[in-house]
C-alpha cells in the first residue's frame, strides 16, 4: 500500500464538482489523500522512531532505565491524553485550522529536538510532538471527509486509511535503525520535521477547508478531565515496566487518572454538549470495531520492543541487520493493504477484520513458540510470524477503520477520529502492561495472539446478531458499496 493510491473512485462520488473533469477531480483528490497520508504515516513513525535508537540515546545522555522509559513514552502520552480535545477542535474550529495548527507545534518540536543537549530537553520536545500530533491525527480524518464527501468513497477511503498507522509504525522501526546506525539517532527527527514543513506548504493548495461548527462548546472540564485521566493511567501503566504494581510511582497515578476517567464519564453524561457523547462508545459494533484496533495496535507494537530487544541483545545484531530482519513485515503489510479494500468491499469490514484479527494472532503465537530462541534459524522461527501478523494486522486496520466511522455525522468526523486513534494509542499501553505481568516474552506473545482470537470470535459473533439501531438514521451509510456489517 502506498498513500498514493487511491482508495475511492471518484466517479461514485454524487457530491463531486461537475464543473471540473473526472481526470482533474481524481488527480486532485489523489494528491489531497497522498499528503493526508503521509502525515498520519508520519505521526506514527514519530512514535516508533526512537524505539530501536533507545539503547544509543540512553549511553549518549547517561540515563537511568527509568528515563529512558518516560522518554520512550512522551510522545504516546500527549498524544493518546490530547486526542479527544483536538477532536473537538477540528470539529468547533474546522479540519484544515487545526491540522495547520498542529503542524506548526509538531514542526517546531521536531526541529527542537536533534539540538537537545540534554533529557530535559529532549523530553520537552517529545511532549510537544505528541500534542502537536493530537491536533493533527483527528483533523486530518475530518478533511478527509471534506476530501471525500460521498458515503461510498468516504468508506472506500477510510478502508485505505486503517493501514497507514501500521505502515508508519513499521516505517519508524525500519528506518530507525538505519539512520541510527549511518548517521546519528538525532537524525531521526528530520523525517518528521521535513513532512510537517512539507504539509504546511502544500495543505492550502490541496486540501479544503472545512466549515467551523462554531455553535459547538468546547467541553473545557471534559477536555480537562479526559486529558489528566489518561495520561495520568497512561503514566502508572508504563512504568509498570521498572515498578512493581504495588509500588506509589504505580499505584498513585493509576487510581488518580481512573478517578479523573470516572468523573469524565459522569461529566459527559450530564453535559449539553459532550467531548465524548456516552452513547457513541457504547454501540457495540463500534466498542467492538475499537477493540480490533486496540489490539492489533498492541500486537504489532509488542512484537517490534520484544523482537528488536531479543535480536540485539540476545542475537547480539547491530541495529542495521534487527531493521532488515523487518522487510518481510513491510513487504507483508503493504501486500495485505492492498488487498484489504477489494477484500471489504466483497465480504464486509466485519469479516475482514475477524480474519485480520485471527490471522495476527496466529503469527503471534508462531512467534511466541519458536521466534525468541537465539539458536533458531531466522527463516524458520522468525519469518512465518513476521509474515502472518504484519498481513492480519493490515487488514483488521482496515475494517475496524470502516466500522469504527460508519454512521457517523460529518459534523462529529474530529470525534471519530479522536477516538479511532486514541484506541490506537491506549492499546499497546494498557495491554502490553498487563501482559508484561506474565515475566516471559513468550508468553506475553502468545496470551496477546490468544486476546486477537478472542476479539475476531466477538466481532463475527455480533455480525449474526441483530443489527443495533443507527443513531442517525438519516444520514447515508459510509460503508463501502457490497460491505455489510
Amino acid at each position: 500500500m502506498t498513500v498514493t493510491d487511491t482508495p475511492c473512485d471518484p466517479d461514485t462520488d454524487t457530491n463531486a464538482d461537475t464543473d471540473r473533469g473526472p481526470t482533474t477531480l481524481t488527480i486532485h483528490r489523489r494528491r489531497a489523500f497522498a499528503l493526508l497520508g503521509s502525515v498520519q504515516i508520519t505521526l506514527i513513525f514519530t512514535l516508533a522512531a526512537i524505539a530501536v535508537p533507545l539503547p544509543e540515546i540512553g549511553r549518549a545522555f547517561g540515563l537511568e532505565r527509568a528515563d529512558l522509559i518516560l522518554l520512550s513514552a512522551a510522545y504516546g502520552l500527549t498524544f493518546a491524553g490530547l486526542l479527544l480535545f483536538g477532536g473537538r477542535l477540528s470539529d468547533r474550529y474546522g479540519g484544515r485550522r487545526a491540522l495547520t495548527a498542529g503542524l506548526i507545534l509538531f514542526a517546531a518540536a521536531s526541529a527542537a529536538a536533534p539540538f537537545a543537549p540534554g533529557i530535559g530537553t529532549l523530553l520537552a520536545a517529545r511532549f510537544a510532538q505528541g500534542a502537536g500530533a493530537a491536533l493533527i491525527a483527528p483533523a486530518a480524518m475530518t478533511v478527509l471527509r471534506a476530501v471525500f464527501p460521498a458515503p461510498t468513497a468516504y468508506g472506500k477511503a477510510m478502508a485505505t486509511w486503517g493501514g497507514l498507522s501500521v505502515l508508519g509504525a513499521t516505517a519508524g522501526n525500519l528506518l530507525s535503525g538505519v539512520i541510527a546506525e549511518l548517521l546519528s539517532w538525532r537524525w531521526s527527527f528530520a523525517v518528521p520535521l521535513a513532512v510537517a514543513v512539507a504539509a504546511l506548504v502544500l495543505a492550502p493548495r490541496l486540501l479544503p477547508d472545512t466549515a467551523p461548527s462554531r455553535g459547538r462548546a468546547l467541553d473545557l472540564p471534559g477536555a480537562l478531565l479526559a486529558t489528566a485521566g489518561i495520561t495520568l493511567a497512561s503514566y502508572g501503566l508504563v512504568v509498570t515496566d521498572a515498578l512493581p504494581w504495588s509500588s506509589a510511582g504505580v499505584l498513585v497515578p493509576l487510581l488518580i487518572g481512573a478517578a479523573l476517567l470516572i468523573a469524565f464519564w459522569y461529566t459527559e453524561r450530564r453535559a449539553g454538549d459532550p467531548l465524548l457523547p456516552p452513547r457513541f462508545l457504547l454501540d457495540r459494533r463500534r466498542a467492538l470495531a475499537l477493540a480490533a484496533i486496540a489490539f492489533s495496535a498492541c500486537a504489532t507494537a509488542m512484537t517490534f520492543v520484544t523482537l528488536s530487544l531479543h535480536l540485539q541483545q540476545d542475537r547480539d545484531w547491530s541495529p542495521l541487520r534487527t531493521s532488515a530482519a523487518f522487510v518481510p513485515f513491510a513487504i507483508a503489510l503493504l501486500t495485505s493493504g492492498r488487498a484489504a479494500g477489494p477484500l471489504i468491499a466483497r465480504f464486509g469490514p466485519r469479516v475482514v477484520t475477524a480474519a485480520g484479527l485471527a490471522t495476527a494472532g496466529a503469527g503471534l503465537v508462531l512467534l511466541a513458540l519458536t521466534g525468541l530462541d537465539p539458536h533458531a534459524a531466522y527463516a524458520s522461527a522468525l519469518l512465518p510470524g513476521l509474515v502472518l501478523l504484519p498481513a492480519g494486522a493490515a487488514a483488521s486496520f482496515a475494517g475496524a477503520a470502516v466500522l469504527t466511522t460508519h454512521g457517523v455525522p460529518h459534523e462529529r468526523t474530529g470525534l471519530a477520529g479522536g477516538v479511532l486513534n486514541t484506541a490506537m494509542e491506549l492499546g499497546p499501553t494498557v495491554v502490553f502492561a498487563i501482559v508484561l505481568t506474565f515475566g516471559s516474552d513468550a508468553v506475553s506473545l502468545a496470551a496477546t495472539g490468544a486476546a486477537l482470537a478472542l476479539v475476531a470470535a466477538l466481532n463475527l459473533r455480533v455480525q449474526r446478531s441483530r443489527p443495533s439501531r443507527p443513531s442517525r438514521p438519516s444520514r447515508p451509510s459510509s460503508l463501502p458499496q457490497g460491505a455489510t456489517q
